[in-house]
């Protein structure tokens, strides 16, 4: 049996690669001793790769080197789904957006290709404006590479979850799509009304 049902999988890699540079931020999955290490972190896509850096000093920075295995998942948005929003009888559920990946990782140790990395992550982050431009001369930069370590992974296996009520009728998915739209924005707004 396949899961999650054939409906809710994406195997377009293009399709992926867009919520992989829409929402950066991954889960890093290692694991040592049958124990999991993860770490959150925003990771670059190029030509099959991920690129990334971390605190030389988090413990999951010694697994990322040596073809060691790693997981890697990014979400993208998500939200509980309301009877209420179809025109047909349905019961409640949840739609997201996530991409699993597995790869094989190995340690970046040139310091000018790990600082080469890091203005390559802020470009593509600062899109499109460029307010902010990180540049190899920057003093700051000098004194916190020492403190980085960066690494690549070749993935080799992609899985994407793409849950939207696809074995809805057309005006029930479109119904879907936006309400979808409308809870992100507005759970955003309330979070952090709460918490700041």
């Amino acid at each position: 049996m396949n899961y999650p049902p054939k409906q809710h999988q994406d195997d377009d890699h293009e399709h992926m690669i867009e919520v992989i540079k829409a929402y950066p931020l991954a889960i890093l999955i290692s694991v040592k001793d049958h124990v999991p290490l993860i770490s959150h972190l925003p990771l670059i896509y190029s030509e099959g790769k991920l690129i990334g850096h971390l605190d030389k000093y988090n413990p999951q920075a010694e697994l990322l080197k040596d073809s060691n295995n790693v997981t890697i998942i990014f979400s993208g948005p998500q939200c509980y789904i309301s009877p209420s929003i179809y025109s047909t009888i349905q019961l409640p559920t949840w739609n997201y957006i996530t991409v699993h990946l597995k790869g094989i990782v190995k340690e970046i140790t040139d310091k000018k290709v790990v600082m080469q990395s890091m203005i390559d992550m802020t470009s593509l982050l600062e899109a499109p404006e460029h307010k902010y431009r990180l540049a190899l001369d920057n003093p700051r930069m000098a004194q916190f590479i020492s403190y980085v370590r960066g690494f690549e992974i070749d993935i080799t296996h992609w899985e994407g979850k793409f849950k939207l009520s696809q074995d809805k009728k057309p005006s029930d998915i479109e119904s879907a799509r936006n309400e979808l739209i409308r809870a992100n924005q507005e759970s955003i707004t309330t979070f952090l009304d709460q918490v700041f």
